[in-house]
């Protein structure tokens, strides 16, 4: 019998390349999506037997936050992250044999503004606003559960690099434009980390059972929107680019239809928790990322 996986969120940017990733490894992967195709969300019985007997539960779930903060997405965004965990953490207090750990998303965004001094799991600042409201709110209802069998572990996600989607396409955009200068001041911090390494970070946390609780998941080396924006250009054989001040990057938002805090908001976050239990990161710095990353966009599209 083959070994089970669950991922629920299965079918976005980061949940695609788990499951083919687990695929390879030769699990049977079990998604749970808004997607018929797949185990749905108002599929109780479906869900609680998908988790009966699994080794891991992954849960990416929740609507994008690539969008106008208005009141409808607002509340989308937040209940789609509410009511999925909520659905899982009920589905395992029915099961006989659940997973052994419930890794589920959050985001670093959960911390302050942060140009003076970088953000910790130990000494981070939480911050306020919407998007951190909805961080805090996503954790509570997470470890709200008490589970005897299974460990829990939050993941703060930063800004995910690969070559499948995430943010490089309007970023890669930018630069092919001609646009591809710093944005507002520059100085804000670009907290990131490569697909890969969330996924080896999963296996990882899973693999050492001592560890538990929030994670910072993030490249130990963050860098400034100015230095994100040179190695773009540099990465797509680009020399110039020519700066977005924040009144440009606001309307520009509104006629896009996101927010300029995604840009804006200076994210500081370093690993602590990881390092210290000895991760090794594939990509630590940002040059090398973002050239795997265009390498094999040029490979797959030739």
């Amino acid at each position: 019998m083959k070994r089970k996986i669950v991922i629920a969120g299965g079918t976005g940017f980061i949940g695609t390349y788990f499951a083919k990733k687990y695929h390879d490894m030769g699990y049977d992967v079990k998604i749970i999506s808004r997607k018929q195709e797949h185990i749905t969300w108002d599929q109780h019985q479906e869900i609680i037997g998908a988790l009966e007997d699994s080794e891991v539960l992954i849960n990416l779930a929740g609507k994008s936050v690539n969008c106008r903060y208005n009141t409808k997405n607002k509340e989308e965004i937040l209940t789609s992250r509410l009511e999925t965990t909520q659905t899982l953490g009920d589905a395992l207090l029915q099961c006989k044999n659940p997973p052994s750990i419930w890794f589920n998303s959050s985001t670093a965004t959960i911390y302050r503004h942060a140009e003076d001094r970088p953000m910790t799991e130990e000494n981070g600042e939480i911050g306020d606003g919407f998007s951190v409201d909805v961080a805090k709110e996503w954790e509570r209802s997470f470890f709200s559960y008490q589970l005897p069998n299974t460990r829990q572990v939050a993941l703060r996600i930063a800004i995910v690099l690969g070559e499948e989607g995430g943010v490089m396409t309007p970023y890669k955009n930018l630069v092919k434009f001609g646009l591809g200068g710093v944005q507002g001041s520059g100085n804000q911090k670009f907290s990131w980390i490569h697909i890969e390494d969330l996924f080896n970070i999963t296996q990882f946390i899973n693999d050492n059972k001592e560890l538990n609780g929030v994670f910072n998941c993030s490249s130990p080396y963050p860098i400034t929107n100015r230095e994100l924006m040179n190695q773009l250009r540099t990465s797509l054989n680009r020399k110039l680019g020519l700066p977005s001040p924040k009144w440009m990057l606001e309307m520009g938002a509104v006629f896009i239809g996101t927010e300029t805090e995604l840009i804006l908001k200076s994210r500081w976050v370093i690993p602590e928790k990881l390092e210290k239990a000895g991760y090794s990161f594939t990509y630590q710095k940002i040059d090398d990322a973002l050239q795997q990353i265009v390498r094999n966009r040029l490979l797959h599209r030739d």
